[in-house]
């Protein structure tokens, strides 16, 4: 979990009134001239070309004019992240766009990448959002199911990981800790979408800013390998564990799900490897970053396989990149384990800089087609 979504994202309560779609990363059809709103943002500024647009596709047009790298989000009143597209760096230009439906929302930018953004309001009035495919429904429901049922499975490894850390029994923490995290990594977008709950429960402490509570995994992950021990404030951080992530179970449900949220989900999933695994400071002290990595491409994967009937409909030649992608990235992790039906990797500190450099190269040739599959079930 990186700082980027610790603060823009915070307390969330569903507003039944407002429900969006979450935005590609490449233009859509829909997407003419008067449904792009430009974005200019800079250290200490971020300035938008239009304060109000009716509802359906809208096209956000990013530049950054700072020095600082920056990220720019669509945001519910109640910080729910409508599309979001993160890493711009200075000079650079990006493009996002989204399905938003009436009410009232704020562009948000982060210079730095900290904070909650510098804010300008938009709103959004009647109109009519793009038809879809009813491919897409079953995409949907089958994706649904399979984020409740990562969370579903994610709780007993999380109580049998915080049963050892409360006993104190060290080595059973570690061998419970890597396995209890993968049904989060492979369904983190829709996690992270609640806003309150990501940051409770995966927070790095590189991560923390000014005045923040750490809590989560990787405070008993720093206990456990660079303590060596469990403390009586561990355990209390264990049960808090359990608490936040039933909490996660019971809200999966309510989540909002659409094609281009899936689509989108899987290429952030893909940035998260790029920004946390392949630079090994997301496991800092387990060094089972890729646990994480391969539980990320999974998850990127399934949201994949569900929209590919729709995609390869409309875009067949990038269907074809992705399936030969996703396997070449899937082979060289296998490079990593001896069983590939277990999650028992190499240590991640263990794992040179040229292998590292493979991966990293892996992922973004993997990345940059991913990015397109929004736009091609959006079609």
């Amino acid at each position: 979990m990186r700082a980027a979504r610790v603060s823009v994202v915070t307390a969330v309560s569903v507003v039944a009134a407002l429900t969006a779609v979450t935005g590609c990363t490449e233009k859509s059809d829909a997407a003419d001239g008067d449904r792009v709103i430009s974005v200019t943002a800079t250290d200490d500024t971020c300035d938008t070309s239009v304060k109000e647009i009716s509802a359906g596709h809208v096209e956000l047009s990013i530049q950054n004019k700072g020095s600082k790298v920056t990220e720019v989000y669509v945001l519910f009143p109640d910080d729910r992240v409508v599309t979001e597209r993160e890493n711009i760096g200075p000079g650079t230009k990006q493009r996002v766009t989204a399905e938003v439906k009436a009410g009232e929302y704020q562009i948000a930018c982060k210079p730095g990448m900290k904070g909650k953004g510098i804010r300008q309001t938009l709103k959004v009035t009647g109109g009519s959002t793009a038809r879809r495919d009813p491919l897409l429904d079953q995409a949907v429901a089958a994706y649904r199911q399979y984020t409740q049922q990562q969370a579903d499975e994610t709780l007993p490894k999380v109580q049998a990981f915080v049963t050892a850390v409360k006993a104190g029994d060290v080595a059973a923490a570690k061998k419970a800790y890597a396995p209890s995290r993968i049904g989060w990594e492979r369904t983190e977008p829709v996690a992270e979408s609640f806003g309150d709950i990501d940051p409770k429960v995966d927070l790095r402490e590189a991560d923390l800013e000014a005045g923040q509570k750490w809590t989560g995994w990787h405070t008993l992950e720093k206990a456990l390998w660079k303590n060596g021990t469990v403390s009586a404030a561990d355990k209390v951080l264990a049960d808090q564990l359990v608490t936040d992530l039933t909490d996660w179970r019971k809200r999966v449900g309510t989540a909002d799900i659409t094609p281009t949220s899936m689509a989108n989900g899987a290429k952030e999933l893909l940035d998260e490897v790029a920004t946390g695994k392949v630079t090994g400071e997301e496991e800092t002290f387990s060094h089972t970053d890729l646990v994480d990595f391969k539980a990320n491409v999974e998850g990127a994967q399934k949201a994949y396989d569900l929209l590919k009937p729709v995609a390869r409909k409309n875009d067949q030649a990038l269907t074809t990149e992705l399936d030969q992608q996703f396997a070449a990235l899937d082979a060289l992790l296998d490079k990593y384990r001896a069983d590939k039906t277990s999650y028992d990797f190499v240590s991640y500190d263990k794992v040179g800089d040229a292998d590292r450099k493979q991966l990293s190269d892996a992922v973004n040739a993997l990345a940059e087609p991913l990015s397109k599959l929004a736009a091609a079930v959006a079609k």
